[in-house]
């Protein structure tokens, strides 16, 4: 008997769908679900854009430590238990947690300042076996900064530095900047060390004391988490801040520099694709950021009585007004 090929075609169809597989990707930070939101966002994006379907083709299961870093490990467990395909590992100190705690299960990383210095890779070019990503160069960046602030209060003489010493980051951080505020002439201090939200504002309450012309904050995980709070103080005791991103200034913080985080996260979706396709992460090298922004906040340099020089608005990527 002959059974016509429309007939065959739709069985066939639906068996293909039915084991069509669900890949699970799991989602590693030090930082906050809510400070990280948008960047998480884009990740999704970027999964999107390469044909992956959530809740069809993957599913995403998130673990945040809100800047506990003790509380890495045990969430790190917890993502192993579900047998992720692959691991989006955002932040330093979730990256080596996550180096520790598996070396089959690959990793992308991302919100990573320097993957060689801390010990996650020893070549970017030829990874680890298991760990691959995006790094965003912060300790570089870090001195850049000092520059920067420098050019917009070209009388200052004295910056406070706020620092989480908890973050591996923070030497290479500290060491670019102190290159910098050498070149110029520059002091820094004190050295203000925050690793819970309570220590913000003693940390201004610091700065005042020592009489600084204005604080470079430093990033870790915790930036992210309290860019409200500490744009907040920042008007309060009147000293002008330059953040790592552009999200502390659309969250009322005066400037920033720093890479395009979005794009980061946009470009670890990528590498997360390619894991799925088959690739391994020892033969992707890790990239290094190509977008870089300076973004300036009007509003809050008149709170601040400050006149942003024409030469920093002529070259910002964005000026919120």
């Amino acid at each position: 008997m002959h059974i016509p090929r429309r007939f065959l075609a739709a069985p066939l169809a639906a068996a293909a769908q039915q084991t069509q597989r669900l890949y699970r990707v799991g989602h590693l930070s030090g930082s906050g679900r809510r400070a990280i939101g948008g960047w998480v966002a884009a990740f999704r994006e970027g999964m999107t854009a390469q044909g992956y379907a959530e809740g069809k083709s993957w599913t995403f299961d998130e673990r945040y430590a809100e800047g506990r870093f003790e509380r890495l490990t045990p969430l790190a467990q917890e993502l192993l238990a579900l047998a992720p395909d692959v691991l989006l590992v955002s932040t330093t100190p979730a990256n080596l947690v996550a180096k520790q705690v598996t070396r089959k299960v690959p990793i992308v990383m991302v919100l990573v300042a320097n993957p060689l210095s801390s010990g996650i890779v020893t070549n970017l070019r030829q990874p680890e076996a298991n760990v691959t990503g995006v790094t965003n160069i912060v300790a570089e960046l870090a001195g850049k900064r000092i520059e920067i602030i420098r050019e917009l209060l070209p009388a200052a003489t004295r910056f406070a530095v706020i620092v989480n010493p908890g973050d591996q980051n923070t030497p290479g951080q500290m060491q670019s900047a102190e290159q910098a505020a050498g070149a110029l002439g520059l002091q820094l201090g004190p050295i203000l060390e925050v690793r819970v939200p309570a220590d913000m504002e003693r940390a201004f309450q610091g700065a005042v004391a020592a009489k600084a012309h204005g604080v470079i904050r430093m990033i870790d995980p915790l930036v992210f988490i309290m860019r409200q709070q500490t744009a907040a103080l920042a008007v309060q005791y009147r000293l002008p801040v330059i953040y790592p991103s552009r999200e502390d200034v659309e969250a009322g913080g005066l400037i920033a520099y720093g890479v395009d985080l979005r794009d980061n996260f946009r470009r670890a979706a990528t590498y997360v694709g390619k894991i799925l396709k088959g690739a391994k992460p020892g033969d992707l090298p890790i990239e290094q950021p190509t977008k870089f922004e300076l973004v300036i906040n009007l509003k809050t340099a008149k709170a601040l009585g400050l006149t942003i020089p024409p030469s920093l608005l002529q070259r910002a990527d964005q000026v919120i007004e």
